[in-house]
């Protein structure tokens, strides 16, 4: 897996981070109390939470990202950049003005 050269999967990884930060995120801290529709409307009504929740998967995206970069896969990490910048503005704009 870590020597496949492809910005596809780079993408695909980029976006399954973020989706595994979300999902430990709500057993963390919302699990017992909340169900997943109360926690994704709790999450679209509270800004602050948006920022603790991306940074994690940020920090898994850039985790990922050196790694790739190290082992010399270069389009696998231009993908998973990509999506970790995208991801990055998407929040910002959300944070600035929702």
């Amino acid at each position: 897996m870590f020597k496949k050269d492809s910005f596809a999967l780079g993408i695909a990884l980029g976006i399954i981070a973020p989706i595994l930060s979300v999902v430990v995120f709500y057993f963390w801290k919302f699990s017992p109390t909340f169900s997943w529709g109360d926690y994704f409307s709790f999450l679209a009504t509270n800004g602050t939470q948006l920022t603790s929740l991306s940074v994690p998967f940020l920090v898994l995206n850039i985790a990922l990202f050196t790694i790739y970069i190290n082992k010399k896969v270069d389009k696998t990490a231009k993908g998973i950049f990509a999506v970790t910048l995208l991801i990055a503005l998407i929040t910002l704009l959300i944070k600035f003005f929702y």
